[in-house]
């Protein structure tokens, strides 16, 4: 019965898609989603049973049930609730998580599969696109190395994926993970313009085989609004269209740091693209948000406060675009 169910929702779901035409990518930092065994080649010593952080199998498989829930609520709105199309994922560990996520968590049934690169990144982190095979035909991927520069520690691969969708369309999707601003955002962010323009590389590669294409680029790029990073893919002829995301339950952004709301997380697109653009917003569902006792108002619920176990989601909140692929919408 539970098949049938579960059969019969995904077919309603298909059907509202095709009546629409709305092709949805979310994208989310999931806050260290790492497995419980220790890779001998990464530095993943806070995320193993013994470490002080206590990771348990117990506590991966909360992690991975509650990520699969966050991904549910995403395809939720005011007309009803459908599948997300794609969904770029920013900290996972390896093949072994996504695995589990996509085929042995409550995600499951959504049938989701997945591509995920494998970075040179010391803790081991990388970034991975979830798609449904049912919306987004994969017609191939790779993954970029970013070469390191002076004073660079090896850093996340980018993903580049290209698929066909249901009514023809070729999308190009990018997803990145910049490096972080540890040790200062003035010290560190010659690495992340190094990041931006390897992508802008890339994105330029794309265009010159084909020039008209729809490109999606999106990430946490560990960047706010305004910083020389975004600015170097901006200038390149994309657009943020996440710049002035906000949620419907108190989040004006994806991100909180003390008690200021502001985004790492970016989503731009080609000028191709643009008049698809439907809406982008932050997901903000209430159990996604904790009230912050110190600087008052709400915060993403994280898994971890350091050390301490705090039994939540992650420090990042998911964005949410939706593309508009109906005949009123230029071609």
């Amino acid at each position: 019965m539970r098949t049938i169910v579960t059969v019969l929702a995904f077919v309603l779901s298909l059907a509202a898609k095709a009546q629409g035409e709305r092709f949805t990518i979310v994208e989310l930092n999931v806050e260290n989603l790492f497995d419980t065994r220790h890779d001998s080649l990464k530095n993943d010593h806070d995320f193993l049973p013994d470490s002080q952080q206590r990771w348990t199998r117990s506590r991966y498989w909360r992690k991975l049930n509650r990520l699969g829930q966050t991904i549910v609520a995403c395809g939720r709105d005011s007309s009803g609730w459908a599948s997300v199309d794609l969904v770029a994922l920013c900290e996972v560990e390896n093949d072994t998580v996504m695995r589990d996520l996509t085929r042995r968590s409550l995600l499951r049934t959504a049938r989701y599969e997945y591509v995920v690169t494998d970075s040179p990144d010391e803790r081991g982190i990388d970034v991975a696109l979830l798609y449904s095979p049912f919306t987004f035909r994969l017609l191939g991927w790779r993954a970029l190395r970013v070469p390191p520069i002076k004073d660079m520690r090896a850093t996340r691969d980018v993903l580049y994926a290209k698929g066909e969708l249901l009514w023809g369309d070729t999308l190009h999707v990018v997803v990145a993970h910049a490096p972080s601003r540890r040790g200062g955002e003035m010290a560190t962010r010659k690495l992340r313009c190094h990041v931006a323009r390897a992508i802008c590389q890339l994105t330029d590669s794309i265009r010159r085989e084909e020039s008209d294409a729809k490109i999606v680029l999106l990430g946490d790029f560990n960047a706010y609004t305004g910083e020389p990073s975004l600015n170097i893919i901006e200038q390149n002829g994309q657009t943020d269209v996440s710049r002035h995301a906000t949620g419907t339950h108190g989040a004006r952004a994806t991100y909180r740091y003390q008690g200021r709301w502001a985004s790492l997380d970016h989503i731009f697109v080609s000028s191709t693209l643009l008049p698809r653009v439907g809406q982008c917003r932050v997901v903000d569902e209430p159990f996604l948000m904790e009230e912050d006792t110190k600087y008052g108002g709400w915060k993403p619920r994280r898994n971890y406060q350091g050390p301490v176990y705090r039994n939540g989601f992650s420090d990042h909140l998911p964005l949410l675009l939706s593309l508009v692929f109906g005949s009123g919408r230029g071609r």
